[in-house]
């Protein structure tokens, strides 16, 4: 019996140890290659290892490719459009989740027809527009651009999560005095605020690694984001290795941290318990 229990055990744990090696090897292979010098990066036969560990990738990140400029500029630019987008999709989310008019499952197919829609169907005709706007070239204008993708990302999640709070608690907050914008602040955004922080920690993701409508609009080094400067590193089929990885371990920290900080504020299951059923 005991025998047979392990075996189970075995035949469960093994294969998801496996699928967990799978996943974090090029993490692990990005962490190491960001720590060897070029020519151990370039050998034929690869190192699990670095046998010299160096800084070199990381120092010529900073003075020759002015990385710290495109992690500023993405911070400020994946910060401020997720807060701004995320707090116009609440009340947009609101009013489709709760009020009933005319035209309200158009305009959510609608939401979600912009989310699925290619960028590279809309780059072109939303560079006309910043051109004409005089943005193209400036950080104002991914600000202006980011949310066509943020906003309908994140209004269609948090309608399906404002549909899952309870009504009735709302209800009863209108019945005791409360106006509609006060139940909605008072009584469903503390509900909500799992699924608003989920919300934007990926719309943050999103705009973090943009790249596409980045590369359109910026051409100034002063104003580039971490993909372009990254995309900097690749010249024709010449890769610096070094720097790249080094940069893409960098890149993926401040995401990584935020994932870790709101992970308590990410569990779901607060309205649980809140009416009687």
């Amino acid at each position: 019996m005991k025998i047979s229990k392990n075996l189970k055990h075995l035949g469960i744990y093994l294969p998801l140890l496996l699928m967990l090696i799978f996943a974090l090897f090029p993490i692990y292979w990005m962490l190491i290659t960001s720590l060897k010098n070029s020519n151990e990066i370039i050998t034929i036969i690869p190192t699990f290892w670095p046998k010299k560990i160096v800084f070199t990738g990381y120092l010529q990140l900073f003075e020759k490719y002015k990385f710290s400029t495109g992690v500023i500029n993405s911070l400020i630019i994946s910060l401020s459009v997720s807060i701004v987008s995320v707090a116009a999709s609440f009340m947009a989310a609101y009013a489709l989740a709760r009020l009933k008019f005319r035209g309200r499952g158009t305009m959510l197919r609608g939401i979600l027809y912009a989310y699925l829609m290619p960028k590279t169907v809309l780059f072109i005709p939303l560079y006309m527009i910043i051109t004409a706007m005089a943005l193209n070239n400036k950080l104002v204008g991914l600000f202006v651009i980011y949310p066509t993708f943020a906003i309908p990302y994140a209004t269609w999640m948090l309608v399906a999560y404002l549909k899952s709070i309870p009504i009735s608690l709302e209800e009863s907050a209108i019945i005791d005095g409360c106006s509609r914008v006060q139940s909605m602040i008072k009584i469903v955004l503390p509900l909500a605020l799992p699924g608003v922080f989920s919300t934007l920690i990926i719309s943050i993701t999103l705009c973090w690694n943009e790249y596409l409508y980045a590369m359109v609009m910026i051409h100034d080094k002063l104003a580039k984001t971490i993909p372009l400067v990254l995309s900097e590193m690749i010249v024709a089929d010449v890769f610096a290795w070094g720097p790249l990885m080094a940069g893409a371990s960098i890149a993926s920290v401040p995401i990584l941290l935020i994932y870790l900080i709101s992970s308590k504020q990410m569990v779901s299951g607060l309205t649980v318990g809140g009416v009687k059923g």
